[in-house]
């Protein structure tokens, strides 16, 4: 097993969080790409870890979250609440990504703790 250096550690970390941004291309992948990712390096460097478990955590906690809100539709809240969750999505991956970037730790507000 190769462990990661500081700076590759904090890009693997970014990339991991920068992938969820695949939903626009393949559908979950959201949820495929964080995981693939983090399923390949997970082993390399805790701060990938923490960083790839972190990531993986909230593409699952949006997709539920997506799944509700699209249900909620039938009473037209849905649209608005599908809305508000793609742009808190889209900001707070952006913002994680940084923050792996700067070697920094970061945790994803509303996120249920699936794997810990």
């Amino acid at each position: 097993m190769q462990f990661l250096n500081g700076k590759e550690e904090r890009m693997w970390a970014m990339i991991v969080h920068l992938s969820a941004f695949l939903g626009f291309i393949v559908p979950f992948g959201n949820v495929l790409g964080p995981l693939i990712v983090w399923l390949i390096k997970r082993e390399e460097g805790a701060f990938f870890y923490q960083h790839g478990k972190e990531a993986l955590n909230f593409s699952i906690s949006v997709t539920i979250y997506a799944a509700i809100s699209s249900l909620l539709i039938i009473i037209f809240i849905g649209a608005l609440l599908l809305g508000a969750l793609f742009i808190f999505w889209a900001i707070f991956v952006i913002i994680a990504a940084v923050k792996a970037n700067e070697g920094k730790e970061f945790r994803y507000p509303l996120t249920l703790r699936f794997i810990k």
